[in-house]
């Protein structure tokens, strides 16, 4: 007999869902297959209506599937409600009970599981230690902080000791400190207690800074799926390219490798620009994608593409600037700040060999 450990944590098999008993009720999911290994954290990223929610509430069972099947531990779920699972989610309101104190919420779900009261609340004072909260045990929760509310949420999840545990836009409600406080909080625990994770988000710095595995959703389909880098490196395709980070996409020409070259491989014509492209990829029209930090600035020579300097803003370790090129007006996040350049100022800008991707139209 197989054990658990050696299945993935969760695994999607062609799963659908559909609204609506009709065979042309729209897709909220279109068959999308992904697995979540045991003891990682996946963040499932896209934008508002993309299908990334009805796909964690499948996996809380407070959805069912309208096909396909879905494991947890490598046990089939698909028919189970959210009861029979172990799974703790962690919502966006925190739905903490404002008339409990902070440790009758804690303990709230283990006295549901008939655990005696004594241990219950030995076990929510351990789980209160763990995320940083000791000795607030019986204050309510409008005398806490957004965070401190998020970690009593987080406690109560903790508590129940699931096998999975999710995240449904968990810092959407904190201000920017607090968020990035926070998913530091949510990665390191995971990584200490080996947690098997889902984190549901439409923050693409949020999903690269917290995650082993990003699979980002489109119109109820996966559009890409892989490591943080390769994502942001590497994306197969124009929504990808352009909703992780801020990119902006081209028209270009990809084009046979030189003759007098055949080593350098094929690439893509940007202006006066060569972009190295993927060998897999088609000739002819493609996009090119380019990061705000990719743009090198230099001194206005023949060499490189022509700009002048139209905005800029100082922001303490960057200066942001805006070109106006023969391309267009090109957004450029620099790190010299020392020496800013002037309004009107001319310039030549080359490309870095990181945040650049080629990809088909």
């Amino acid at each position: 007999m197989t054990p658990p450990e050696a299945y993935p944590g969760i695994e999607f098999q062609n799963v659908c869902k559909r609204y609506g008993r009709s065979d042309d009720a729209p897709l909220v999911v279109d068959h999308i297959s992904f697995t979540v290994p045991r003891g990682t954290l996946t963040t499932i990223l896209g934008p508002s209506g993309c299908g990334k929610t009805t796909t964690l509430r499948m996996i809380a069972g407070l959805e069912s599937p309208t096909s396909g099947r879905i494991f947890i531990d490598g046990q089939d779920v698909t028919d189970q409600d959210a009861a029979q699972r172990n799974v703790s989610l962690v919502f966006q309101s925190y739905a903490l009970f404002p008339h409990l104190n902070v440790i009758d919420n804690v303990c709230y779900g283990l006295r549901v599981l008939k655990l005696g009261k004594q241990q219950a609340r030995e076990k929510a004072r351990a789980m209160l230690d763990t995320v940083g909260l000791h000795g607030l045990d019986l204050r309510r929760p409008h005398e806490l902080s957004g965070g401190q509310q998020q970690r009593v949420a987080l406690a109560r999840a903790l508590a129940l000791e699931p096998a999975v545990l999710l995240f449904d836009e968990p810092l959407s409600n904190l201000d920017a400190r607090l968020r990035r406080a926070m998913r530091e909080e949510i990665r390191a625990l995971q990584q200490r207690l080996r947690l098997t994770v889902t984190y549901v988000t439409h923050d693409q710095s949020e999903a690269l800074a917290v995650s082993d595995q990003i699979v980002v959703m489109d119109k109820g389909t996966i559009a890409q799926r892989g490591a943080p880098s390769e994502l942001y490196e590497q994306p197969v395709s124009e929504f990808v390219a352009g909703f992780m980070g801020e990119a902006m996409l081209f028209e270009g020409l990809n084009q046979a490798a030189d003759p007098a070259h055949p080593g350098a491989g094929n690439y893509a014509q940007l202006g006066p620009l060569k972009v190295p492209s993927p060998a897999s990829l088609a000739l002819g029209p493609v996009k090119i994608a380019v990061r705000p930090e990719a743009w090198v600035i230099g001194p206005a020579t023949s060499a490189g593409l022509a700009g002048r300097v139209t905005k800029r803003t100082y922001l303490g370790s960057v200066m942001e600037y805006t070109f106006a090129s023969a391309l267009g007006d090109i957004f450029v996040i620099s790190p010299q700040v020392q020496l800013p350049l002037d309004m009107g100022a001319p310039v030549s800008l080359t490309l870095a060999s990181h945040g650049v991707s080629v990809v088909a139209v």
